[in-house]
């Protein structure tokens, strides 16, 4: 039973990574192996915890000696371990629910106008230096996904040739991941860590925005000395139509600055209340779905179909929301059942280095899904306390510390996890969006990009390395 858990687990992530040729959509995939695994668990539960493998369920017989038996193990997973999983996971999905559904309603108002209407110039590397740096920051205020599908609406607009769009589409992949490392709100895996505890919101943004930037500005100067005239924009990106009729340039102008502020407030919510992020978010999005309900109410709701949050929230992305439940629930099984934990110790055995195992995760996370890498992660390694470090012997504190709040291994975790899905289109969230919308060919993206996508990763995790000697 413990070795069939891993056995659907890998069965189940094939599936995901085919989901073009088996026809099935990932989300599907996911929570059936998020199902599956739980009950795998519980039916195997007395030969899979009798292995002595899971350390919560050691843990949990410290304080529950009596629970020693099949009844306890059965009582130990359906009622503690479930809902305690269910508890971290579903503050992520709140979150994310409500950052989607506030950038939803800032793009059906049009509010991201105010930044597309402002890029003038065709010269090809002033477009791709404006491009990389705009979306560099918008994806650490909004997020990696969003800023991508928002840049890359942008670049249908003032692009024209195919192939160039692709270049610049690429460009925006590398600089929306790179973006969003370094922010607690920029991308899922970095929001995980900071949800988690095991990194705060100042020291994040200060220990890795230099090597993502590095990442992000690698590639950009590279392709710089070869991309060559300007670019042609197409004769439809003059024409403004009535899209969005009703909307006056100062609501507009409003509603994108209300909801990039919400999202902005989100950590400064946390650091003054000391709540969950996720009720900072819901409270933005309720302050501005009574904004919108207040600026809409003269109009009849037949005229302003598009702009209630009602209909909204249909477009939000929910598959996507359900494949994370669905991956972050198998991953929690396997957390509980103590897989990850032997995992962690053949890391441990074989690198034996905290930047080799990020570096390696990072370089994973190009083929498969960055989110139950890091959740895997966190799972296989606990955040210590200085308390537990200096309880250890002195030749180990050093390497323990690297697992503190704020450590070494989570800040560089955050950076690669964030930044090396670009070697690959199909590693990251805002990868897979841009493929979609643009029809990227993967050949031609690991032809053209991929090596620049991985000498800019190497050399933030260079910058990050010589960084952290001389600040830690």
């Amino acid at each position: 039973m413990f070795i069939l858990m891993v056995v659907i687990f890998v069965l189940g992530y094939t599936a995901i990574a085919l989901e073009h040729p088996l026809r099935v959509d990932k989300a599907a995939s996911a929570l059936l192996i998020g199902a599956l695994t739980w009950v795998v668990y519980i039916v195997g539960s007395s030969d899979i915890l009798e292995l002595g493998f899971s350390s919560s369920w050691m843990e949990y017989l410290i304080n529950h000696p009596e629970e020693n038996n099949h009844h306890g193990m059965i009582n130990f997973i359906a009622h503690h371990e479930v809902l305690h999983h269910l508890g971290e996971i579903s503050s992520i999905l709140f979150f994310l629910l409500g950052a989607m559904t506030i950038v939803e309603i800032v793009d059906q108002h049009d509010g991201f106008k105010i930044i597309t209407d402002k890029i003038k110039t065709t010269n090809k590397v002033k477009l791709l230096w404006i491009i990389s740096i705009l979306t560099f920051f918008m994806s650490a205020a909004l997020d990696n996904l969003t800023t991508t599908i928002v840049m890359v609406a942008l670049l249908r607009k003032i692009i024209e040739d195919k192939k160039t769009r692709w270049f610049f589409a690429s460009m925006v992949i590398l600089a929306a991941n790179a973006g969003g490392a370094w922010s607690p709100i920029g991308d899922v895996t970095t929001i995980m860590l900071w949800i988690g505890g095991q990194v705060t919101t100042v020291n994040i943004i200060l220990m890795v925005i230099v090597p993502s930037l590095v990442t992000m500005v690698v590639p950009v100067v590279l392709l710089s000395f070869t991309m060559k005239g300007n670019v042609t924009r197409p004769v439809e990106a003059e024409k403004n139509g009535g899209e969005y009729e009703g909307i006056t340039a100062l609501q507009r102008n409003f509603i994108f600055f209300f909801g990039v502020a919400s999202l902005l407030f989100v950590p400064v919510f946390k650091t003054l209340t000391h709540l969950p992020p996720y009720l900072g978010m819901l409270q933005g999005l309720a302050l501005l779905w009574i904004v919108t309900e207040i600026m809409h109410r003269s109009k009849k709701r037949a005229n302003r179909p598009n702009l209630t949050v009602i209909s909204i929230l249909r477009k939000v992305d929910v598959p996507t929301v359900l494949f994370f439940l669905g991956i972050l629930s198998a991953v929690a099984s396997m957390q509980s059942a103590g897989q990850l934990q032997l995992l962690a110790g053949f890391l441990d055995e074989h690198l034996g280095n905290i930047f080799a195992i990020d570096l390696a995760i990072g370089v994973l996370s190009s083929i498969v899904d960055n989110v139950p890498l890091v959740a895997g992660a966190m799972g296989m390694y606990p955040t210590l306390t200085p308390e537990m470090v200096n309880a250890l012997p002195v030749a180990e504190q050093a390497y323990a510390s690297a697992f503190m709040v704020d450590g070494l291994f989570w800040e560089f975790l955050a950076y690669c996890a964030g930044t090396g899905g670009s070697i690959l289109i199909i590693g990251s969230a805002a990868g897979v969006a841009a493929m979609g919308m643009e029809k990227i060919d993967f050949i031609w993206y690991l032809k053209k990009i991929s090596l620049l996508a991985l000498l800019g990763y190497f050399a933030g995790a260079v910058v990050y390395y010589f960084q952290s000697i001389l600040l830690h």
